[in-house]
């Protein structure tokens, strides 16, 4: 049986595995980890480490996925000109 601790961070790791661009490289592999993920939580019957060896996959996908992020894309122009709205 899961922890709270451990299902809060497979779940917060499914919504992040969704979130990644449909345009990534990374997209295919991420949403079978998510599937594969989110049966496994709701199975009564799948091993803690059945789990882990997921949620490490979809850590490294989103890694990967993160890694290929352009520079420019990171900060907004507000936050590179030092200008917003207060």
């Amino acid at each position: 049986m899961l922890d709270k601790t451990f299902r809060k961070k497979a779940c917060l790791l499914l919504a992040r595995l969704e979130r990644i661009s449909a345009d990534s490289p990374w997209a295919h592999q991420a949403s079978g980890v998510r599937a594969s993920l989110a049966k496994h939580l709701a199975s009564e019957n799948c091993t803690l480490d059945e789990i882990e060896n997921l949620v490490n996959s979809g850590y490294r996908i989103l890694e990967k996925a993160a890694s290929e992020i352009p520079e420019s894309a990171e900060s907004s122009p507000t936050q590179k000109t030092g200008r917003g709205k207060s």
